[in-house]
């Protein structure tokens, strides 16, 4: 493509300079299209001219066919493109993608220290150079927050647990230990963390950076991660104390009684104010808990959404588009006298989900043209599929066709119908979810009350949205995803508030990934980021809804950048902040471009 548009903008350049120089020359033939008619004319000036003519066109389709069949390898293909030339990557040039690839970077600097001392002579060199260091956890950031292509410091080999204290079920870690071999070598010690994430994979000292719902990446708790339960705060409550390093101040403990005012600042401090090289966690006995999956409608969750927010430890819905129903997930300690539930499930596994593979057969009849008793030829065997690689498949023949999208919906529907019962096991078992594969996901947080008064704004807020889905005709998938925190005390956390029992509702909208055509995902992305758009335009302000940071994409658009900035300053800290990042890391090592694009310095603006 790109060597495509350098050849297109040569023959339009040429054809320019042809017509300049004929203005200024009148003997200076003018390329004139009747010339080629077979419309007698002068004989002698006219052949001349058409034959010259003719001898331009085969050297440029010469050069231009040269050109195309020339072998650009396939690690050229983000270089610019030159006539007879192409320059492989360098061999120290690292690439790294967010978990969805959506956004991926190339870098020559991928730092991984196993020390903290390493660490810290990293960041000071990198500070005496001014040279950038983004901290980057696994990944797992649906909008690439840990990216930047001038360079990036990892702490995956820094995953030791250093201390645990029984009593007080306390854990103190090395930022880069993954959440569940933090929670394995936890269980000896009969303590483990109180939420999860979805993805297990995530690195401590991401998931304490951005502040998410469920436990993920110490890159997200430091992006604000949040859990399940209205009764329970997002991650970044969970955090005791930090050992940050830092470009200008070298490396500092932070905590509830040491410097409280950074702590709180620094807890959700978004990677931007020292590399997170340590964290102690409060924990929580290990217990079983008791999951209830059942399926309900928006009729019996308005009238038992308080019972329901109360008398559950863990709570989430299950929103489907296109139809009425709502997939309720609780979570309960499993009680010691009556012991686990004795009902058995009426259906089993496979019986869930066939009538989802019935729909995955007949779409491949339907798109393909052919089938087999288990499926395309060229497809693995349909009995090996877990629920969401089937929707994933099903999504990728026809991913925005609202029809389409209804039918794998009301599959679905049918799947989480038939998979209605109960499941026993350890809190780190259980704490899960498996959300699909590759997605764009735009994740808000709102107030919704307090636990002992929802104003019921949550609510309101879905059923806004599923009108606003259908009016619009989006092909919406499912599922969107609500859930409920305490607030936090993080100063950076979409659920701050200084009210102690106020609650938050997170609501989260999809649409997946499910092929590497990209022609195919950039219709995707067009569509999810309209979709967005129209939630952000009609649902944001009336709600006071905020992004999750994990989450939030930088608007190209000027005046949209402009008010985004404005919307943030009205709702966090942003001076506080760029004073913390000033004192910190004055050199801004530890920046990227969303950073700088979504808290600018005063100077800067």
């Amino acid at each position: 493509m790109l060597r495509s548009f350098t050849s297109k903008r040569s023959l339009q350049s040429l054809l320019h300079h042809h017509h300049r120089r004929c203005r200024q020359n009148p003997q200076f033939p003018i390329f004139n299209p009747r010339l080629f008619s077979s419309t007698p004319g002068p004989p002698s000036s006219d052949a001349e001219l058409r034959k010259y003519i003719g001898y331009t066109l085969l050297v440029l389709g010469s050069a231009a066919a040269t050109y195309y069949s020339f072998p650009f390898s396939e690690n050229a293909r983000d270089k610019k493109a030159q006539l007879f030339r192409y320059a492989p990557l360098p061999d120290d040039l690292h690439t790294v993608s967010n978990w969805s690839g959506t956004h991926e970077v190339r870098t020559r600097t991928f730092l991984q220290p196993e020390s903290i001392e390493e660490l810290e002579g990293i960041v000071k060199e990198a500070n005496v150079r001014k040279h950038k260091i983004r901290p980057v956890g696994s990944g797992l950031s649906p909008n690439g927050i840990g990216l930047t292509r001038a360079g990036m410091v990892n702490l995956a080999l820094m995953d030791k647990v250093l201390s645990v204290d029984k009593e007080k079920k306390r854990v103190t870690v090395q930022a880069g230990i993954r959440v569940q071999q933090l929670v394995d070598e936890i269980k000896e010690f009969g303590i483990t963390l109180q939420n999860f994430a979805s993805i297990r994979e995530q690195q401590i000292g991401g998931i304490v950076q951005k502040v998410v719902s469920s436990f993920g990446d110490m890159m997200s708790v430091l992006v604000g991660a949040h859990g399940t339960g209205a009764r329970l705060p997002p991650i970044d409550e969970q955090v005791i104390s930090m050992k940050l390093v830092t470009p200008a101040k070298g490396t500092i403990e932070i905590s509830k009684e040491k410097d409280p005012e950074l702590f709180y600042l620094a807890r959700c401090g978004l990677g931007g104010l020292g590399v997170v090289a340590e964290v102690t966690l409060q924990c929580v006995e290990r217990q079983e808990l008791v999951e209830h999956t059942f399926l309900s409608n928006m009729k019996d969750i308005k009238k038992n959404h308080k019972k329901f927010l109360s008398e559950n430890k863990h709570v989430k819905y299950l929103y489907i588009p296109y139809t009425d129903a709502v997939v309720v997930v609780t979570c309960n300690p499993m009680s010691k006298r009556k012991g686990p539930p004795k009902n058995k499930p009426k259906y089993t596994t496979e019986e869930a989900l066939q009538h989802v593979r019935d729909l995955y057969l007949e779409s491949l009849t339907k798109y393909r043209g052919q089938v087999t008793d288990s499926g395309s030829p060229d497809e693995p065997e349909i009995v090996e599929l877990s629920f969401t690689e089937l929707r994933d498949k099903l999504l990728a023949m026809d991913p925005l066709n609202k029809e389409h999208v209804i039918k794998v919906n009301k599959a679905e529907a049918e799947y989480w119908r038939k998979s209605e019962g109960y499941r026993v096991g350890w809190s780190d078992e259980i704490l899960g979810f498996d959300c699909g594969g590759h997605q764009w996901v735009s994740e808000t947080c709102f107030p919704a009350g307090t636990l002992s008064k929802p104003s019921m704004k949550d609510l309101e807020y879905i059923e806004e949205l599923m009108q606003l889905i259908e009016k619009e005709s989006v092909p919406a998938p499912a599922p969107i995803e609500q859930r409920w925190t305490a607030c936090s005390k993080s100063r950076m956390s979409p659920a701050y508030s200084s009210a102690d029992d106020d609650i938050f509702s997170w609501v989260g909208i999809i649409m997946y990934l499910p092929t590497m055509d990209a022609r195919q995902r950039r219709q995707i992305t067009e569509e999810f980021f309209h979709y967005r758009h129209m939630t952000q335009a009609q649902l944001w302000d009336h709600y006071s809804a905020f992004e999750h940071w994990a989450k939030i994409e930088v608007p190209k658009d000027k005046e949209e950048l402009a008010a985004l900035q404005a919307r943030l300053k009205k709702k966090f800290p942003v001076d506080a902040y760029n004073q913390a990042r000033k004192e910190l890391d004055p050199n801004r090592i530890l920046s990227n471009n969303m950073l700088e694009k979504l808290f600018p310095s005063s100077e800067a603006v």
